[in-house]
């Protein structure tokens, strides 16, 4: 089967592509490796990918809706789409807002779009965001809360793709579902997430900042654990009933809160060294804790995480020290 995959030099992309090609589909990955973080690194994973039969790239921008059909024109028999591409970051949307206009919300609706002038969509998984809960104090976050109330402009724009979708959804009866990632880390991780920058401080003799003076939670989700649910999600489009759209939300998380101070002890064990810290008050846009009810996902396609930080923090730095030659 041809599977188009945007974002694919990215963390989370390259890594469902690789599964998707090793159970027999054809990848068509789609990403503009712009250089919110170092391009080596994106060149890196899509070298890797090059280098697999079945795999086929186009570099386009997916808000540019005349490129990316032009590209894909001569594609044919996409049925299925995973949608991962956007402008990520909570902290970068203060700097530069219009890039998650562009890619997030312009982007999404060129998605939107291209999978409804498809001869035959069965299904298109796309990434929302835990950040849609803002500052909800509600633990565990669950798909039945208000998220209307977000803290970052990043938020705010997955919100309206998961809005974007449930009309394009109603409207056309595309099966859609959204995936709201809890903090995703692991081997070819982003290096503007906190595990990566505090590992790079600490090998380089640096101090690291600890936000909110080490009070902060988070579901930290082993990669490994991301993809099985991407791929269950999209073995099951959402049924066309009567009466509602085939448009579904499910969280995606590990359904265990780590505090930060000891997500930071495991690293400076497997690292075999001990981090100077800095602590900072909470940050605009951050929120102290997430926590991912995964119930939904659990029943519907019995996804079940298997990867606590104790063992995932390790795989990474395994992974940090080869990369970097550390």
């Amino acid at each position: 089967m041809s599977i188009l995959l945007t974002g694919a030099a990215g963390f989370i992309g390259y890594h469902v592509s690789e599964a998707l090609l090793r159970g027999g589909h054809r990848v068509i990955g789609i990403d503009n490796l712009n250089d919110y973080y170092d391009v080596r690194l994106k060149e890196a994973r899509l070298a890797r990918l090059r280098a697999k039969p079945g795999f086929v790239f186009h570099r386009v921008d997916i808000a540019d809706r005349d490129r990316l059909f032009a590209a894909l024109q001569n594609e044919k028999g996409i049925r299925r789409i995973v949608h991962l591409a956007a402008q990520a970051g909570v902290r970068h949307s203060l700097k530069d807002p219009f890039a998650y206009v562009h890619s997030n919300l312009q982007g999404h609706m060129v998605l939107l779009e291209f999978a409804r002038a498809l001869e035959k969509c069965e299904h298109m998984v796309y990434a929302s965001s835990s950040s849609v809960y803002g500052g909800n104090t509600k633990l565990p976050f669950s798909v039945e809360d208000r998220v209307d109330q977000p803290v970052s402009l990043y938020a705010a724009t997955k919100k309206a793709n998961e809005l974007m979708s449930y009309s394009y959804s109603h409207l056309f009866r595309l099966p859609l579902t959204g995936l709201r990632f809890f903090t995703v880390y692991g081997p070819w991780g982003r290096p503007d997430m906190a595990l990566y920058i505090f590992a790079r401080a600490i090998v380089e003799g640096r101090p690291i900042e600890v936000n909110n003076y080490g009070d902060m939670e988070r579901d930290f989700t082993y990669i490994d654990d991301i993809v099985s649910g991407v791929l269950a999600a999209l073995d099951n489009p959402p049924p066309d009933r009567e009466g509602e759209a085939p448009h579904r939300v499910y969280n995606i998380g590990n359904h265990q809160p780590e505090p930060l101070l000891r997500l930071i002890e495991i690293l400076e064990n497997a690292l075999g060294r001990k981090a100077e810290k800095i602590m900072r008050p909470m940050q605009p846009g951050e929120v102290r804790a997430t926590y991912a009810d995964i119930d939904a996902i659990a029943r519907d396609f019995g996804y079940a995480p298997t990867t606590p930080i104790d063992k995932g923090v390790p795989r990474f730095v395994d992974w940090f020290r080869s990369y970097h030659g550390v």
